[in-house]
């Protein structure tokens, strides 16, 4: 049943080359897109009837398509223009393997550029809207227990054996024992060497469990005694510990700035693409047309 309603969405699907303004686009470009956004909403789960899923990846596709002529002829329409220089460093920067078509390229530029164009215009969010978002929004920003540690570790692998990765951590607590502070010792010893062995703030679950039954035990400033991890030995200092609860609006400030100014980015997108969308010529074309 469901791969008659699929062979039937499909016929639905075939024979859909359309004209946007003037402009021919096979519908092999238009099943492709939809191809895509059906594997996407199979993934999501938003569709469970075949038909249904067919038909909604179909005009979401054929959407997509649209939205993107549009964007591409509104480009060429308010004279974005793309140096060779910047072509040039383009093709340069894609992915090894992948050609490199200098049309194409130039293309997505000026989209780009069109598009950065159309959201320069939107304005930063004011203190108020951040507090807004924040109150409104404040589950977003809890956090479980949180911990800031640091260590110095001596690996054991293929070369180094557990003998000599045991006496170099000795060598290190040693150091310690005498009053050294524990990040300049663990830049000079420790296998993973900078920032003075500050592994940031993590919660349960995020470590090793040999690593975690230390130091969520440990007090703030003292250090560990040397231990063994799948990784080789360590030496852990507690810096800093946070409870669980919500992140301060100071603390999160940054990130809900970039959220609110990318949501009035969209916002303005859509609005510029409906707005040629209500202009457009769009229209059936026959199959064969070139």
């Amino acid at each position: 049943m469901a791969g008659a309603a699929i062979r039937c969405a499909r016929r639905y699907n075939n024979g859909m080359s359309i004209l946007v303004n003037g402009e021919y686009v096979d519908g092999d470009v238009i099943r492709q897109e939809a191809a895509m956004v059906r594997q996407k909403l199979i993934e999501a789960g938003v569709e469970p009837d075949p038909l249904a899923l067919e038909m909604r990846a179909f005009e979401w596709g054929k959407e997509n398509v649209i939205e993107r002529v549009l964007l591409r002829q509104a480009a060429v329409a308010e004279g974005v223009s793309i140096s060779d220089e910047e072509i040039d460093a383009a093709v340069e920067s894609a992915p090894p393997g992948i050609p490199a078509d200098r049309k194409e390229i130039e293309v997505r530029l000026r989209v780009d550029k069109l598009i950065a164009r159309i959201t320069a215009a939107v304005p930063a969010p004011s203190k108020k809207d951040v507090s807004t978002f924040y109150q409104q929004n404040r589950n977003m920003f809890r956090h479980p227990e949180l911990l800031r540690a640091s260590h110095i570790v001596k690996n054991v692998d293929e070369n180094t054996d557990e003998a000599t990765a045991l006496a170099a951590i000795e060598a290190a607590r040693v150091e310690l024992a005498k009053g050294r502070p524990f990040a300049e010792v663990a830049d000079e010893l420790s296998d993973c060497p900078g920032r003075g062995g500050d592994l940031g703030f993590f919660p349960r679950g995020e470590m090793v469990p040999e690593f975690e039954q230390v130091v969520f035990t440990q007090k703030v400033g003292q250090n560990s005694a040397v231990f063994r991890s799948p990784f080789g030995f360590h030496i852990a200092r507690v810096t800093e510990r946070r409870p669980e609860g919500f992140g301060e609006l100071a603390e999160v400030r940054g990130h809900i700035e970039h959220v609110l100014r990318s949501q009035r980015s969209e916002k303005a997108l859509e609005d510029f693409v409906d707005a040629m969308r209500a202009k457009a010529d769009i229209r059936k074309a026959g199959a064969q047309q070139a």
